[in-house]
């Protein structure tokens, strides 16, 4: 037989799991936010550009012969056609006219007409080809013969290995997955301890406002119905981080492959992306630590919540208090967004220290890397707290429970913490 903690927990996660909202959210957001992160590679990889045919209209006469077309985009010298003639010509998509100053003047003389918008990439693809010529013409100025051709061979295309010498493998990581990392741990953590731990609270005002309370109670002590109600939305809150974990990390193992074995992984600096997001011992670890932070954070704002929660009759009457709870929430992801532009510096490390902050700040050093013992005194911190505050929240739910009709003030509420 069931103890009576026990029944609450099940009727809680239950109650909440059977939900179609949760069903749907588990499945279909994670897996949009994989297509989110994908339709835009596979986009540039399956469509194929239409080709652009540009008119050139040189008055220079020493850019234009230097335009290489490709198979994307032609270049075609109109001679003497006028800008005129040329506009009413519907062949050209696009019409470049280049001053006789273009070498000196490029910014006052080169003008591109288009029939309606050019993509992004048709734009960066004719600036890059007149910068080029203006270059090479700028160069020969200098009478050294294959000058260009220096220039490239002496140019460095450098893509830097950074490792960790306080990490215990010898692996090279990348700052962009590391900051990337960091902002959605950090995002996803403030999400869920906000809702989850808002969810306590509401689950209590709707259950007082209805007398379900004073029947519960009767066999149930209110420090079981409160940590039955915590634990009980927290197991909803870890069920869906996990089958979140499963979905990306099923798409994700199927989509490195995929684009390791395409001609962008031969960049250095995306060779080193995926061989990061490929090393799954890393991303154990960080989904280890964030679960034990989302758990602490969780427990140390949920009970906050339930004793608001208890002390009111109505979701109006609890948006002061409220207030109150959330802002150390909010000064945690504010004062994160500092950190993760120097997670090892002491403003860091002791944000990382104080409970109110640690989940937060924590989330955005972990993908940096943070020594053993910074962790061990966070958690131990962290957990402390909670001990702590689950005991005087528990004294403040077996009161404010059975307190109808009146708002009290937070002098009451500091009173009934000294009732024995």
């Amino acid at each position: 037989m069931k103890s009576a903690l026990g029944i609450v927990i099940s009727r809680e996660y239950l109650e909440r799991v059977k939900r179609k909202s949760f069903i749907v959210s588990t499945i279909f957001v994670p897996l949009f936010m994989v297509v989110l992160m994908v339709a835009p590679a596979l986009f540039m990889v399956l469509s194929e550009p239409e080709s652009k045919v540009i008119a050139v209209i040189d008055d220079s006469g020493i850019v234009a012969p230097r335009l290489h077309g490709d198979n994307d985009m032609r270049f075609i010298v109109t001679g003497d056609e006028s800008v005129d003639s040329a506009r009413a010509n519907s062949a050209y998509d696009a019409i470049l006219v280049i001053g006789r100053d273009a070498v000196t003047k490029p910014g006052e003389s080169i003008t591109l007409y288009s029939h309606g918008s050019l993509t992004l990439m048709s734009e960066s693809a004719i600036r890059d080809q007149i910068t080029d010529a203006i270059e090479d013409v700028r160069l020969q100025d200098y009478n050294i013969s294959n000058l260009r051709q220096i220039l490239d061979e002496v140019k460095v295309d450098l893509s830097l290995n950074v490792i960790d010498m306080d990490k215990g493998d010898e692996s090279a990581t990348s700052s962009v997955v590391s900051y990337v990392l960091a902002l959605a741990m950090d995002m996803m953590l403030y999400m869920f301890i906000l809702i989850y731990g808002q969810m306590v609270m509401t689950s209590i005002i709707e259950e007082k406002s209805n007398r379900v309370l004073e029947l519960v109670v009767s066999s149930v002590k209110p420090m079981q119905l409160m940590m039955g109600k915590i634990v009980g939305v927290g197991l909803v809150a870890l069920t869906q981080i996990l089958i979140w974990a499963v979905i990306i990390g099923a798409c994700s193992a199927w989509l490195i492959p995929f684009v390791g074995g395409s001609s962008v992984a031969d960049d250095p600096d995306v060779a080193m992306i995926l061989t990061q997001l490929g090393n799954a011992g890393y991303f154990i670890n960080l989904f280890v630590f964030m679960l034990l932070f989302f758990i602490g954070g969780y427990l140390l704002y949920s009970s906050i919540f339930a004793a608001i929660g208890s002390a009111v009759d109505n979701i109006q009457d609890a948006s002061q208090l409220t207030t109150i709870a959330t802002m150390p929430i909010i000064i945690g992801i504010v004062v994160s967004m500092s950190a993760i532009q120097n997670p090892s510096s002491t403003f860091a490390v002791w944000l990382s220290i104080i409970p109110f902050t640690s989940p937060m700040t924590m989330m955005v050093r972990l993908p940096f890397g943070v020594p053993v013992w910074e962790l061990v005194v966070s958690l131990l911190v962290l957990y402390a707290t909670i001990i702590l505050f689950i005991w005087v929240c528990a004294k403040i739910y077996r009161v404010g429970i059975f307190l109808y009709g009146k708002k009290p003030t937070v002098t009451e509420i500091i009173r009934w913490v000294r009732y024995k």
